[in-house]
C-alpha cells in the first residue's frame, strides 16, 4: 500500500494507522467477512485527504463513492445518487422511489466481490440516507465489501439517529481507527523553524496548517480566512470568478451545471486544481475542503452572493429532471418563493415516501409561510401532510394546530369526502397529544358526515379498542370491510378483553400492513402486538418483538413508535433489574421528547416508580406529570399503574394513608375484564399501603404472583422472578428473619435503597443483631459513596468537560447529566463543578 499524501509537500504524516486499518479491513473483506470502518474528526483534520490517499490505490476493487452536502435541507439518499453513477441496479432502484428496493440494492451491490462503498461527511447525511447505512452496517459482516463513513465527531448530537447508528454498530465488524491532529514534529516536518508558531495557531489541523503555510505570507495570517482570500487573491481573475460561483455551491457541481453558468470554466479551473484549492472527480468540482468553500463565500459582498445564487436557480430550474433538493437550498437563499412552490411539495412528499422524515419536515416548514398562495384544496392536502410529518416528529401541539387548519380548509370546500380524510387525521393527532374525548368526538362528526365511510369508521374502531371501549371498538370493526390497520386493533381489543387469540390477530394485521408496503400500519402493528402481549402477562416474548419493531421502525423514521418500542424494551430493563440503563434510558426519552402527548405513558409511570424504588428525589414530580397525564387521557390501564406506583412511593415514605382514596376509586372503577395485571398491581401495593382487599374482590382472576401475594401465600415470592424486586418485597413481607434477610440482600444488590431501610427496621423489630449492611459495594468502594456511574462523571469533571460533552461521551441525555452532577455536588459537599474536579484531582 502507498503512503503517498496528497497534501502540501506530497508526504503522508502520522496517517498510517489510519492507511493500515483501512487494508486490514479490505483484506478481511477479500476473505468474505466485510467491515464498517469510522473515520471521525473535526473539519480539517484529513478525513477525506486519507480516503483520497487509500482509494487512488485500490486494484481489483469496486469503488462506490458518495458525500452527504451542507445543504439547507440534506439530500434524500444524496450520497447513494452519487454511488449509483457506477451502480446502474442501485440507480433504478432510486428511481423507483421506494425505501426497501434501496436497501437490497445497496446490499446487493456490497454483494459483488469486491466493493468499497465511501460515505462522506454524514454528519450532514438525511434520516433515509442513515437508515440504509444502519442496515449495510449491520449486515456487512457477512458481505466481501468495505463500508467506509467519515464524519465529524463534534457534530454528532446526543440522542440523534446518527449517534444510536454509531452507537448500535456490531463490534465485531466496525473499526475506528484514530485519526489525530499532527504534532509537533509532524509541523515542523512541513513548516521548518516556523513550526512551533505553526502548530501554536493550528492545534496540528493538517487543513489549518495547509492553508497557513500555502498563504506564503511574511508571518502568519491572523486567520485561516485570511490564509485561504490570500491564496485565492493570487489567482487570475477568472480563476477568481470562478470559484466565487463555486463558493455558494455546497458539495459538488458538475460538468451540466457548470456549461449552462459558465462555458469557460475548464480553462478557468486549471490554476485553483494546480494550488490544490479544488479538485476535480467524475466531471465535478468542489472545493477541497469546506471550510475554504466557506472562507470565499463569506468574503462575496451580498449582492454578489445574491446574484450568483440565482443564477445557480436559474440554471438548475431549466434542467430535466429537477434536482429539488438543490434548488429549495438555492431557492431558500435568494427568497425566490415561486421556485418553493413549484418545488416545496413535491419534495415533501418524495422525501416522506422515502422514510425521510424530518427533510419532508423541513420543507414543509419552508413551504407553509407560501401555502396560502396555492388553491385550497392544494393548501388543505399540505396541510394534512404536514401535520402528519410534525407527528412524527413528536411536535404534537404543531400537528394539532395544523390539521385543524386543513379540517378548515376542507369544510370550507365541497367535497365531503376530503373533509372526513381531515377530520380522521385530526383525530389521530388530538388523541397522540391525549384528548382522548376530542378524539372520539372528531370521528363520531366524521362518521356523522359519510355514515358508510370506511376509513371514519375503522379508525372510529380502533380509537375505541385504544379508549377502553373495546367491545364498542370490536363492534365497529367488525361492521367495515376488513383492512389490516383494523384487524391489528381487532386483535389488540381482544387481547385487552384477555382473550388469549389477540396477538395472534394482531400478527394477521401485521403481516398484512408489512405486505401492503404500508409502513406506518405496520409499525402501529408492532407496538400493538407489545401492549397485546404485556396484557396477557407474557412478557417472555416481548424483547424479540420490541427488536425487530425497533428495527421497523427506525427503518421507516417513524419516531413515535420508536419512542414507544424504545420504551416497552426499558420496561422490561427495570423488570430484570437492570435499573442503571432503564433509568438512563427512560429519562433520556422524558427529556429529549417534551412532548411526548399520550405516548408519555409508557416513560413517566416507569420511570417515576423506579426512581421511588431508588430514592431519587426526583420520583415525586415525575409520579405527578404521569398522574395529570392519566387523568387527562381517562386511560384505565395508565391510572391504574400510575395509582400503582404512587401507592408504592406512599408505603415506601411511611405514609401510605395518603393513597387510600385514590386506590379504593380505582378499584371500584376497574372491575372489568382485561385488567388482570395492572388491578393485580394496584391491589398489593394497596394492601401495603394499608387499604385492605374487599372480600368480594376476585382474586382468582389475576396473575398467579399477585393472588398468591394478596391471599398470604408462602409461595409468593418463589412466583417471581429469582432477583427481582418484586420477590425481594414478597420475601421481605413473609415476616421471618431468613425470608427478609434474603430480601434485603436483594434489594441491597438492585440499590432499592428506601425498601431496604424498611427491610432492616423488621429485622431490628425482630430483634435480630448481625442484620447486614449497606449501601451496595459499588457505592461502598467509592470514599464519598459515589456510584459507579457517578464517579465516571466526576471523573470527566475533573478533565474539564461541559454537561453536554459528558453527555456525548456516555450516551446520555443533557438533563440526565444534570442530575447525576447535583447528586455528586452533594455527596462530595461542595458547591460547584469546580470544587469537585478540584477535590477529585487531589484524591
Amino acid at each position: 500500500m502507498t503512503t503517498a499524501y496528497r497534501g502540501l509537500v506530497g508526504q503522508v504524516l502520522e496517517r498510517g494507522e489510519v492507511l493500515a486499518a483501512l487494508d486490514a479491513a479490505l483484506a478481511d473483506a477479500r476473505g468474505g467477512e466485510g467491515r464498517t470502518v469510522l473515520l471521525a474528526g473535526e473539519a480539517g483534520l484529513g478525513k477525506t485527504t486519507v480516503l483520497r490517499a487509500w482509494t487512488d490505490t485500490l486494484s481489483d476493487v469496486r469503488l462506490l463513492e458518495g458525500a452527504c452536502d451542507d445543504l439547507v435541507t440534506s439530500r434524500t439518499l444524496g450520497p447513494f445518487h452519487d454511488a449509483a453513477l457506477d451502480a446502474p441496479a442501485l440507480r433504478a432502484a432510486l428511481a423507483a422511489g421506494g425505501t426497501d428496493a434501496v436497501h437490497d440494492a445497496v446490499l446487493a451491490e456490497l454483494s459483488h466481490p469486491v466493493t468499497v462503498l465511501v460515505v462522506e461527511d454524514v454528519h450532514w447525511a438525511d434520516e433515509a440516507t442513515l437508515d440504509v447505512l444502519a442496515v449495510a452496517a449491520r449486515r456487512v459482516a457477512r458481505l466481501p465489501a468495505v463500508l467506509v463513513l467519515s464524519y465529524r465527531d463534534d457534530e454528532v448530537d446526543p440522542g440523534s439517529q446518527l449517534q444510536r447508528l454509531l452507537g448500535g454498530l456490531p463490534a465485531a465488524s466496525t473499526r475506528r481507527p484514530a485519526l489525530r491532529p499532527l504534532t509537533v514534529g509532524a509541523v515542523t516536518t512541513l513548516a521548518g523553524a516556523a513550526g512551533l508558531r505553526v502548530h501554536a495557531a493550528t492545534l496540528g489541523n493538517p487543513f489549518l496548517v495547509t492553508e497557513l503555510l500555502a498563504a506564503q505570507s511574511e508571518g502568519l495570517p491572523v486567520s485561516v480566512r485570511d490564509a485561504v482570500l490570500a491564496r485565492v487573491a493570487d489567482l487570475p481573475r477568472p480563476s477568481q470568478e470562478l470559484l466565487d460561483l463555486l463558493a455558494v455551491i455546497p458539495g459538488h457541481a458538475d460538468d451540466v451545471l457548470l456549461d449552462a453558468l459558465r462555458p469557460t470554466w475548464r480553462d478557468d479551473v486549471e490554476a485553483p486544481e494546480r494550488r490544490g484549492i479544488v479538485g476535480l472527480a467524475q466531471g465535478a468540482v468542489a472545493f477541497r475542503h469546506e471550510l475554504a468553500r466557506q472562507a470565499v463565500e463569506q468574503a462575496l459582498p451580498p449582492i454578489r452572493r445574491l446574484g450568483l445564487e440565482r443564477a445557480v436557480l436559474a440554471a438548475l430550474l431549466a434542467h430535466d429532471p429537477p434536482d429539488r433538493a438543490r434548488i429549495l437550498h438555492h431557492a431558500a437563499r435568494c427568497a425566490d418563493v415561486d421556485a418553493v412552490l413549484a418545488h416545496a411539495p413535491a419534495a415533501a412528499r418524495a422525501a416522506a415516501a422515502a422514510g425521510a422524515h424530518q427533510q419532508s419536515l423541513a420543507w414543509y416548514a419552508q413551504l407553509a409561510p407560501h401555502a396560502e398562495r396555492l388553491p385550497a384544496a392544494e393548501q388543505a392536502a399540505i396541510a394534512e401532510e404536514h401535520a402528519w410529518e410534525l407527528y412524527t416528529a413528536h411536535r404534537v401541539e404543531e400537528a394539532v394546530a395544523t390539521a385543524r387548519h386543513a379540517v378548515a380548509l376542507r369544510t370550507a370546500g365541497d367535497d365531503p369526502g376530503a373533509t372526513v380524510r381531515a377530520l380522521v387525521g385530526l383525530s389521530r393527532h388530538l388523541y397522540i397529544r391525549g384528548d382522548v374525548a376530542d378524539a372520539v368526538a372528531t370521528l363520531d362528526e366524521a362518521v356523522a358526515l359519510a355514515p358508510e365511510d370506511v376509513l371514519a369508521r375503522t379508525h372510529r374502531g380502533v380509537l375505541h379498542v385504544l379508549a377502553d371501549q373495546e367491545e364498542a371498538g370490536l363492534a365497529e370493526l367488525a361492521a367495515v370491510p376488513p383492512t389490516a390497520l383494523g384487524t391489528v386493533y381487532r386483535g389488540l381489543g381482544r387481547a385487552f378483553l384477555g382473550h388469549g387469540d389477540g396477538p395472534d390477530i394482531v400478527r394477521e394485521g401485521l403481516d398484512a400492513a408489512r405486505a401492503s408496503g404500508h409502513r406506518e400500519h405496520a409499525a402501529r402493528g408492532w407496538t400493538s402486538l407489545v401492549k397485546a402481549l404485556r396484557r396477557l402477562g407474557r412478557d417472555d416474548e416481548v424483547a424479540a418483538v420490541v427488536a425487530a419493531g425497533l428495527e421497523s421502525a427506525r427503518s421507516g423514521d417513524f419516531l413515535s413508535h420508536g419512542y414507544s418500542l424504545e420504551a416497552f424494551g426499558l420496561q422490561l430493563m427495570v423488570d430484570d433489574g437492570r435499573w442503571d440503563a432503564a433509568e438512563a434510558g427512560l429519562r433520556r426519552l422524558v427529556d429529549t421528547v417534551p412532548e411526548a402527548g399520550i405516548l408519555a405513558r409508557e416513560t413517566l409511570p416507569p420511570l417515576g416508580r423506579l426512581l421511588a424504588r431508588r430514592g431519587d428525589p426526583d420520583a415525586d414530580a415525575v409520579l405527578a406529570r404521569a398522574w395529570e397525564l392519566a387523568t387527562r387521557s381517562d386511560s384505565l390501564p395508565v391510572l391504574l399503574t400510575t395509582a400503582a406506583g404512587l401507592a408504592e412511593k406512599a408505603w415506601l415514605d411511611g405514609d401510605g394513608e395518603r393513597e387510600h382514596a385514590r386506590v379504593r376509586a380505582l378499584l371500584e372503577r376497574s372491575r372489568r375484564p382485561g385488567l388482570a395485571g395492572a388491578r393485580g398491581d394496584l391491589l398489593r401495593q394497596g394492601l401495603r399501603a394499608g387499604v385492605p382487599v374487599a372480600p368480594d374482590e376476585p382474586v382468582a382472576d389475576l396473575w398467579p404472583w399477585h393472588a398468591l401475594a394478596l391471599t398470604g401465600d408462602a409461595g409468593a415470592a418463589a412466583a417471581w422472578p429469582a432477583g427481582s424486586y418484586e420477590q425481594a418485597l414478597e420475601l421481605v413481607d413473609a415476616g421471618d428473619e431468613e425470608s427478609i434477610t434474603a430480601g434485603l440482600r436483594i434489594l441491597d444488590d438492585l440499590g432499592a435503597a428506601p425498601a431496604a431501610r424498611l427491610a432492616r427496621r423488621r429485622l431490628q423489630a425482630l430483634g435480630v443483631r448481625r442484620i447486614p449492611r449497606g449501601p451496595q459495594a459499588g457505592t461502598r468502594a467509592h470514599p464519598a459513596g459515589l456510584t459507579p456511574r457517578q464517579a465516571d462523571i466526576l471523573a470527566l469533571l475533573a478533565d474539564g468537560l461541559t454537561n453536554a460533552q459528558i453527555a456525548a461521551r456516555l450516551v446520555l441525555s443533557v438533563r440526565t447529566v444534570d442530575h447525576h452532577v447535583s447528586a455528586v455536588l452533594a455527596k462530595l459537599g461542595v458547591a460547584s463543578r469546580e470544587e469537585a474536579a478540584h477535590l477529585s484531582r487531589k484524591a
